[in-house]
């Protein structure tokens, strides 16, 4: 089969398309042939080499058919997307043509989304339903504020902290992309310069629940800015991986207000976070209705993903960006596939 492997640690040139034999599926796994997966920031991670040793072939999510399943409960030609379990970690991941899964990770969809759509799906809308509904505990008529709004994940939260019927609030740091939030139906857009708990007290807000992207560099500030008695889940660190320094609860804790984290890549599909929880069929089912803006902003070529590592890591991408495998591996970079999609 044709992977993408990480040939050493460094920047996005280092991933290399290559040949890998086919893997098989051991009990307890599926084997998948994918047709399109979606890229995250925690790959670039992997592949620059934050996070210490990792698979050769990144990759920590995918969409496309069963090829074989042991256990004989998903028949050949199954929908399907399939989400961490190790991939890219502990085992070879999704950027290549065939992958195995643990069962526990794979989740039959029925759909008539595209590839490339149903491939933008399955991480960042999985880990928002788990951070608003199990960390978060979010009801309708409540008021739920998304900080870092303008990633995947966020505007994740925010389709569907709308469509759950919260007043969705979301920041961002450059005042150009408050359309594109208020496109996702966020009643308010606030610039964030580190000092939102001001800016939230300015206005007279009172906020119930805050889905915090950002990470340690804002924790304290968000903690502040939530009312009386709220909850603050922190599900992201695009600030940075650096611990907080000198952190109090005594001092830095409201009285009254719950902080949590939810990180999908250790848990998702184990015994306590199962991804039956998750309702991805209807998650689905939305976004091809178009309830839920699910679509990818860029869709790239297989052998493109140098090029798709840039402009993830340059932050140009204001949304999820996907990689299909329906185009041709070895096309030209720049030819158009069969979605009429130019590469860049």
């Amino acid at each position: 089969m044709k992977a993408i492997v990480i040939s050493t640690h460094g920047g996005p040139e280092v991933l290399t398309v290559t040949e890998l034999p086919d893997p098989v599926a051991a009990p307890g796994e599926i084997l998948i042939r994918v047709r399109a997966f979606g890229l995250n920031h925690a790959e670039a991670y992997m592949r620059s080499g934050a996070w210490g040793q990792v698979a050769a072939v990144p990759g920590i999510e995918c969409a496309g058919l069963v090829e074989d399943d042991p256990s004989g409960e998903l028949p050949p030609g199954t929908r399907v997307v399939a989400i961490l379990g190790g991939m890219g970690r502990t085992r070879n991941g999704s950027y290549a043509e065939l992958v195995t899964v643990p069962a526990t990770n794979v989740v039959a969809v029925d759909t008539r989304l595209p590839w490339a759509d149903l491939a933008a799906v399955p991480e960042v809308y999985a880990t928002a339903y788990s951070a608003l509904h199990g960390n978060l505990a979010l009801r309708a008529g409540e008021t739920l504020l998304v900080r870092g709004a303008t990633s995947a994940l966020g505007q994740a939260a925010v389709n569907l902290g709308v469509q759950h019927g919260a007043r969705v609030l979301a920041t961002t740091r450059n005042p150009a992309h408050a359309p594109l939030l208020e496109g996702l139906g966020a009643t308010g857009v606030l610039v964030d310069d580190g000092r939102l708990a001001a800016e939230v007290e300015r206005r007279g807000l009172v906020v119930d629940a805050l889905l915090d992207l950002v990470g340690n560099t804002v924790l304290r500030d968000s903690l502040a800015a939530v009312g009386p008695r709220g909850r603050v889940c922190q599900a992201g660190f695009l600030g940075g991986f650096a611990p907080v320094a000198d952190f109090d609860p005594i001092a830095d804790l409201p009285s009254g207000v719950r902080l949590s984290f939810f990180g999908s890549a250790f848990v998702l599909g184990s015994r306590a976070f199962p991804l039956s929880e998750v309702p991805l069929d209807a998650i689905c089912a939305q976004a091809e209705a178009g309830v839920l803006k699910a679509r990818p902003v860029r869709v790239f070529g297989f052998d493109e993903i140098v090029e798709a590592h840039r402009v993830m890591e340059a932050g140009r991408a204001l949304g999820k960006m996907v990689v299909t495998l329906d185009r041709p591996v070895g096309r030209p970079v720049g030819a158009r596939g069969a979605d009429g999609v130019r590469g860049s």
